[in-house]
């Protein structure tokens, strides 16, 4: 009866909690993997000081705070106005799932072209984890993600074919992107320098990470450290269509929260 009495006398309260969380949750979802989300966790910090100092009283250094503060926050809109705009993006998009499909039918696409040129290609694409400091190492594209682009940034004769492309939000970020060597002993020593990096990127991410070997022509897929190698090239939409369903990209507010505690512990 306590708990029933005090729910309806503060109903009004525990509702303004619930729908700020649920503002800071959407917040943290659009900025997270950008250079932004760490600028956002100081302006929480130094909200929270603001509200230590105020409680103790310390008048000087929470006038100096509050107007920090003030300007930070007009800062972060200016400086991280194409974060934010990407973010705004990605929540008119939520929930549309037909606009990945047709993403992942022209990455497929172009494996299969790359495949029968025999032509090398390294295509990451991101899902949960977000690959902007691998964006920050190759060049910046932000285009549609068609087969013909990923084609032609591929071509041995094109500045931009050594490297990976990274795909983000239905969008070719960037490309010549550097992705980390797997130091896994028991990958074969046959696989090569591309085969190694796309390991390695799933290995630090959740991305999957298409491979076509130039050697061989054949197309692989990595995610989760693990490849599987030598895809049928009629299968490789289907493929990357059961990676991104979402039965398999299904993650919970207290997984999300799990993660960003034990990000800040190995920090």
């Amino acid at each position: 009866m306590e708990l029933i009495n005090f729910l309806q006398g503060n109903w009004d309260t525990i509702l303004e909690v619930i729908i700020l969380w649920m503002a800071f949750y959407m917040i943290y979802l659009l900025l997270r993997g950008t250079v932004a989300e760490q600028v956002m966790k100081g302006v929480i910090i130094v909200t929270v000081i603001v509200m230590l100092t105020r409680g103790l009283n310390l008048v000087i250094i929470n006038w100096l705070l509050t107007r920090l503060l003030a300007i930070s926050v007009v800062a972060f809109l200016i400086i991280f106005q194409p974060e934010t705009r990407r973010g705004l993006a990605k929540l008119g998009r939520f929930g549309v799932f037909s606009k990945e499909m047709e993403t992942l039918g022209e990455i497929a696409k172009a494996a299969i072209v790359l495949a029968k040129k025999r032509v090398g290609g390294l295509i990451a694409v991101e899902r949960e984890t977000g690959l902007r400091r691998y964006v920050e190492s190759g060049v910046e594209v932000d285009a549609r993600v068609t087969s013909e682009l990923i084609n032609t940034v591929f071509m041995p004769n094109s500045p931009l074919h050594d490297g990976g492309i990274i795909i983000s939000e239905q969008r070719i970020e960037a490309a010549a992107c550097l992705f980390p060597l797997t130091q896994n002993p028991n990958i074969p020593k046959t696989l090569g320098t591309r085969h190694r990096a796309a390991i390695g990127l799933s290995e630090e991410t959740d991305a999957v990470v298409v491979i076509v070997s130039e050697q061989t022509g054949n197309i692989s897929v990595a995610v989760g450290g693990r490849m599987t190698r030598d895809l049928d090239p009629v299968n490789v939409s289907k493929f990357l269509e059961g990676m991104f369903s979402p039965k398999t990209v299904k993650y919970s507010f207290a997984d999300t929260v799990k993660k960003v505690f034990k990000g800040n512990k190995e920090k």
